[in-house]
């Protein structure tokens, strides 16, 4: 079928409803029609994520139709048992985020299979924990994250509360595939679900075994309960799903003098408060330094609109705000997890941490002092959940901590995502002991782990490519970087070069390859002698190419220096390549 065929069925067949017809009448851009109707919104191993709108390569309640129908025929390829078990079901603050997770509801209802939907919004991580409690088949989240309000999405969680693997994933999407109508896919009414009993509406009889799970990673929860009042935290779930449950669990823990930002505490579709609604960035903590400021808060504590990431800003000795970025935050809650779990006794012979590529190597020197394995993956969280099931099945290891520099963070056996519940809990207790046992604050203890290991500052850019030309600009940067024989950036010899589409490293100096074990991704890392990379590669959810920057130094002047060289040189070298 052709683009203006796509676009003529969507336009005039009355499967389609009144308002969508209506939109997609009156545009006269035929480049807008184009990027609409020239593919399907790819199904990944994550699930899609796109702008909200009408047309195939959107997000709107017909593509939800049609990639649930797929994900329902999956669950019934179990047969009665699968389809008893189930799907659960929950969702975010954003714009038809209630409506999408309805409309998989009733889709998987027609074709017989028991759905557990939230009845509120609530945190991805819940999710993963909901479907191992349920001992449901899968689960789905209707998010995008902390994309920018335009954004909507659905992911796809297995049995074991992870995402869905890839194999998993290729099923789906083989039978989203087969499906080439449109047309015909017609859920059952919410009346009719109910009555049958294959929907079932949950809430609290979730959140209080998620919470108790959660608390239960305190270390010195003695210590919280006596002194947690003392410490003043300012919190904002930048109007998503983190609001009720951050507080519940910092509350039932001891931390009574928490502050949440009230102009940020309701759901808000249009996040009209931020630029966007990503904790990464300084302009979403902007009310939260305000309300800091005035009640000179110790701790200033952000989660994204579905509560799986978590921003952090301190206060430093001058009643400044200082925020850390996410590969700061993961080594202090690496630094601080195992120090103390040594000191108590509970640090197993065979602990180990699991962190991605992207993330800083500092983690990695800290894991090596406390004698703690560390584990590399692939970026994207799905990735450290799936090797942590892998230790557990294969009794080869005791998860600790995973991370990844773009704020995620989890603890604990019951989650198989990022969970920034448990990250403020953590957080807020090693701020908490620091201060009342060590009389040291976080950002103390942080300059001690850069002076016993050195100076690791990182950094990152990304260009925003979109549409068809973007991916074809994006493939040529990384096929340029590849042919490339890159040695030296910033003034500093490259140790290695792994290529992980190819599953190939090389040592620059000896020109000896050796095999990566990973699965293959389309991405490039270059290692400094010494510590420190650069390494680049393409969004997996968003239309952009991403550059990682991370160096090491004996202080924090001569890591400034390199930092901004080695950036230099290398985006001075993607700005040639694109301008060929």
């Amino acid at each position: 079928m052709s683009i203006q065929d796509r676009y003529r069925l969507w336009s005039e067949d009355p499967y389609f409803d009144e308002e969508t017809r209506q939109e997609l009448g009156k545009i006269t851009d035929p480049q807008e029609i184009e990027e609409r109707f020239y593919t399907d919104l790819e199904f990944g191993t994550g699930g899609l994520r796109g702008i909200i709108a009408a047309g195939t390569n959107r997000m709107n309640k017909y593509v939800i139709r049609k990639v649930t129908q797929g994900l329902a025929e999956c669950v019934c390829d179990h047969g009665q048992e699968g389809m008893k078990r189930g799907v659960v079901i929950a969702y975010d603050s954003r714009k038809y985020s209630p409506e999408f997770a309805l409309e998989a509801a009733l889709v998987l209802a027609q074709n017989g299979v028991k759905v557990y939907l939230f009845n509120a919004l609530r945190p991805t991580p819940e999710l993963s924990f909901a479907v191992r409690q349920l001992h449901a088949l899968a689960g789905i989240v209707v998010t995008a994250s902390h994309n920018p309000k335009a954004y909507n999405g659905y992911k796809v969680y297995w049995d074991d509360g992870g995402q869905v693997p890839p194999a998993k994933a290729d099923q789906i999407l083989a039978r989203i595939e087969a499906r080439e109508s449109w047309l015909g896919i017609e859920p059952l009414t919410i009346e009719t679900a109910k009555m049958s009993g294959l929907l079932e509406i949950i809430g609290e009889e979730i959140d209080q075994p998620y919470l108790a799970r959660v608390l239960e990673l305190a270390l010195h929860p003695d210590l919280d309960a006596q002194k947690g009042e003392e410490l003043h935290i300012v919190y904002t779930p930048l109007h998503g799903a983190g609001n009720l449950l951050v507080r519940r669990a910092l509350a039932e823990l001891g931390f009574s003098s928490v502050t949440v930002v009230p102009e940020q505490e309701l759901p808000d579709s249009e996040f009209t408060t931020v630029p966007y609604p990503n904790p990464e960035i300084p302009a979403t903590f902007d009310l939260a330094r305000k309300y800091g400021q005035e009640l000179q808060a110790d701790l200033l504590l952000a989660t994204d609109p579905d509560a799986d990431r978590l921003g952090v800003v301190l206060r430093d000795p001058h009643g400044d705000y200082v925020q850390l970025t996410g590969n700061q935050i993961g080594v202090l809650l690496t630094y601080y997890i195992l120090s103390q779990k040594k000191a108590l006794g509970t640090l197993p012979e065979n602990a180990t941490i699991i962190k991605t590529v992207a993330s800083t190597d500092l983690a990695d020197e800290v894991a090596r002092f406390f004698n703690v394995r560390v584990e590399n993956v692939l970026t994207g969280f799905k990735f450290i959940a799936e090797k942590e099931k892998e230790m557990e099945e294969g009794g080869w290891g005791r998860f600790q901590f995973g991370f990844e520099e773009s704020y995620g963070y989890l603890a604990g056996d019951f989650v198989r995502d990022k969970d920034a519940i448990i990250a403020s809990v953590l957080l807020a207790e090693a701020a908490l002991y620091y201060r009342q046992v060590e009389g040291r604050t976080l950002l103390e203890v942080l300059e001690h782990i850069y002076a016993k290991f050195g100076y690791y500052l990182d950094d990152q850019e990304s260009l925003a490519l979109e549409g068809i030309q973007g991916k074809e600009e994006i493939a040529r940067i990384m096929d340029s970087l590849r042919q490339e024989e890159i040695l030296g950036l910033g003034g500093i010899t490259i140790w290695k070069l792994d290529d992980y589409e190819q599953r190939i490293g090389k040592d620059i100096a000896t020109g000896q390859t050796y095999p990566l074990i990973l699965p293959p991704s389309n991405v490039l890392r270059f290692s400094f002698h010494g510590g420190g990379f650069v390494m680049v590669r393409p969004s997996g959810t968003e239309p952009k190419i991403k550059f990682y920057f991370s160096v090491k130094a004996d202080t924090l002047l001569e890591a400034k220096e390199a930092l901004a060289k080695v950036k230099s040189d290398f985006m001075n070298r993607v700005a040639q390549i694109r301008s060929v």
